[in-house]
């Protein structure tokens, strides 16, 4: 049987479905597994989360991960996202970067752990409860996986909540320029420095009420654009932002929407587009995402034209009170 010192392993699964007068009928699912409780495990597949109750299970074992990129690059990766979606206020603990920004995005509200802590792992979570107590928070832990795989079984044992799984994904900038093809139906897609009114209007109604902190995220990268699709009226159809940080000049997509009357009409893959290509201008070479991995529409889009996930993290959370 599965331990928790496994979640953030890839795992196989045999799953008893069902009781034959001659056999026991079995399913397997191979995933990744992202949660495990006295009652039920939970496992990422590839057509989606399963949650299988532990009576159920006749077998579960971890198997050897596929292919997966050195942790050298998840780390280069998750750090130019850090610089690409920066919360205003931040420590160091060791390698780990500690960030606060009045609760506005998990990102930016969480304690990075990839790297060494510069102490055991028990007195790194000590600090990170220490450190988000005294700035009036709730202790979050954003956790990597497979890398951060110790760390999310320590925090199990210490009964801490974990959010929806999260996928960081990537794909080669030429690749995604040339799978999404022009729209000269629409309009061309505006590219501005600094966010408009209605353009912080379409992204509140999606993150809630944007304060202070949120300003200073958006804006703060050196390279930074913020896209927008207007329809003939003038009125908003689409935003999204890009920025380029890191050694690697990594292109990091955020905040891609649609209005909910222009859903569905390839709209976002326009606005897409147009991040690409000041992208490339700007040097970047390669591009990355991230997107709940509940969010299967979404998820489904970014498939289409050829994000793949590279790693994935959890956002763990301090029980309450």
């Amino acid at each position: 049987m599965l331990r928790r010192q496994d979640v953030g392993h890839r795992v196989v699964v045999r799953r008893i479905v069902g009781v034959t007068p001659d056999r026991t009928l079995y399913t397997d699912a191979l995933g990744e597994l992202v949660d495990l409780t006295d009652t039920d495990l939970t496992i990422a597949t590839a057509k989606g989360t399963l949650r299988v109750p532990l009576r159920e299970v006749h077998r579960a074992k971890r198997v050897p991960p596929a292919r997966r990129p050195p942790a050298a690059e998840v780390i280069a990766l998750e750090f130019a996202a850090n610089d690409a979606w920066p919360a205003p206020v931040q420590a160091t603990l060791g390698n780990w970067i500690l960030r606060a920004a009045e609760n506005w995005t998990g990102r930016a509200n969480s304690a990075l752990a990839v790297g060494d802590p510069d102490r055991p792992l028990e007195a790194a979570i000590d600090a990170v409860v220490e450190w988000y107590s005294a700035h009036g928070q709730r202790p979050l832990i954003n956790a990597p996986m497979p890398l951060a795989a110790p760390v999310n079984a320590a925090l199990d044992t210490r009964g801490w909540g974990a959010r929806p799984l999260t996928l960081v994904q990537t794909t080669r900038l030429a690749a995604l320029t040339d799978r999404l093809a022009a729209r000269p139906d629409l309009s061309p897609v505006e590219l501005a420095d600094t966010p408009g009114d209605d353009w912080l209007a379409m992204v509140a109604e999606h993150k809630g009420d944007l304060p202070a902190a949120a300003a200073r995220i958006l804006t703060a990268p050196p390279e930074v654009v913020f896209a927008q699709l207007r329809d003939a009226d003038g009125d908003l159809l689409a935003v999204g932002r890009g920025a380029v940080t890191g050694p690697d000049r990594w292109l990091g997509v955020s905040l891609l929407q649609t209005a909910p009357h222009a859903r569905r009409q390839g709209i976002a893959q326009h606005v897409l587009r147009g991040l690409a290509q000041w992208g490339a201008q700007h040097g970047a070479s390669r591009v990355y995402l991230q997107v709940e991995e509940r969010n299967t529409g979404a998820v489904a889009l970014y498939g289409q034209v050829g994000f793949a996930t590279h790693h994935t993290y959890l956002t763990r959370e301090a029980p309450e009170g």
